[in-house]
């Protein structure tokens, strides 16, 4: 359950808006099209989901009898329209079937149930054995995938600068943990607590995606999304936690805008505040804290996050300065003054966020 008394009207999506109007001004109608026509869905669905939080959106309960520490996925094709969830595809238990695409998002929901399962006890998003559906080949060409606060959503791409949405792990890792944010701190998506918001999801991702292909926090490339972009676009992901403002810098795209410390805080009314911008300062932060404790991030660096998280403390208008303070609290409080400790306080230190 939320800890903030309701939950907040988020629509997230992995590509941010910036991206999209970049792309939405090319002169080439196949990059400039379907950019275009994703960000007016995206528009339409910011509405839809502000009306669900109005008028109340179904509740979808597990199975009866089901076990909560098993997930229960299900796996619909949109077959390129914008029906939700479309036809059912695979189910939970059932083997593989011919399309890849369904493949890797049945494959993607059990990595992340596993990662919150095995490294936090965490039973599915709601940690009450929520069900994990999605859709696939959603709408013509769409340049997105998003968490709807239902369900997972996967475009296409347009196959000239994103490709297949199920194809980075992490992108799925991201998604969902959006829904976990919403049934925890439920930050609020705008400035500073909706950079957290994405943040956080950026870093579950991205230890999501070290869990499933058992990376230490020195093996791993720190990148969110690697695979998604089209083989001519000049880049390797859409984020970098290791190195914010270096994931790409391509023509059609612009350069990557995030900063890693807060001497290069972007201002901006823009993509609500910037949050899909200043999330490259909470993520290179914990990309610090991982790196300097060692090992695998999500066993001690992500059970500092997840502490935080889901601690009931955090407060849904958080800003850096609150969620590094409560960070420094968690990895005393379970860790003691050690090596732990200094690493989060000299991670924040370092991208120029003060601890109070």
């Amino acid at each position: 359950m939320t800890t903030n008394g309701g939950f907040e009207p988020v629509f997230c999506t992995i590509v941010p808006p910036h991206v999209l109007d970049k792309l939405a001004r090319a002169e080439d109608s196949a990059l400039s099209g379907p950019a275009r026509r994703s960000l007016e869905h995206d528009a339409y669905q910011r509405t839809k989901r502000r009306l669900t939080t109005v008028i109340g959106a179904p509740s979808v309960a597990a199975p009866a009898g089901a076990a909560a520490d098993q997930p229960h996925r299900t796996i619909y094709d949109a077959r390129h329209t914008q029906d939700l969830p479309g036809t059912q595809v695979r189910a939970e238990g059932s083997d593989p079937v011919p399309d890849a695409t369904v493949n890797r998002a049945y494959a993607g929901l059990g990595a992340t149930f596993e990662l919150y399962l095995k490294a936090y006890g965490r039973h599915s998003i709601d940690d009450d054995g929520l069900p994990l559906d999605a859709t696939v080949h959603y709408d013509q060409n769409y340049d997105n995938a998003f968490w709807n606060g239902e369900q997972m959503v996967f475009g296409d791409g347009d196959g000239e600068i994103f490709l297949d949405f199920t194809i980075p792990v992490d992108v799925i890792g991201h998604e969902l943990t959006h829904g976990v944010t919403q049934h925890t701190a439920n930050l609020e998506y705008f400035g500073q607590s909706g950079a957290l918001n994405e943040s956080v999801s950026d870093v579950f991702g991205s230890l999501i995606k070290q869990y499933t292909l058992g990376q230490t926090a020195d093996e791993a490339d720190w990148l969110i999304g690697a695979g998604l972009l089209a083989p001519q676009v000049h880049g390797t992901a859409l984020r970098s936690m290791k190195s914010p403002g270096t994931a790409y810098d391509d023509p059609n795209l612009g350069k990557d805008p995030q900063p890693a410390t807060m001497d290069h805080y972007v201002r901006t009314g823009r993509d609500n505040g910037g949050v899909h911008i200043n999330s490259g300062i909470p993520n290179h932060a914990f990309y610090l804290v991982a790196t300097a404790i060692g090992g695998n991030a999500w066993e001690k660096a992500g059970q500092i996050w997840y502490d935080v998280l889901t601690g009931g403390e955090l407060k849904s208008d958080a800003l850096f300065a609150d969620f590094a303070t409560q960070t420094v609290k968690a990895a005393r409080e379970r860790y003691g003054a050690g090596d732990e400790l200094q690493a989060v306080q000299k991670a924040w230190e370092q991208v120029g966020v003060r601890t109070l």
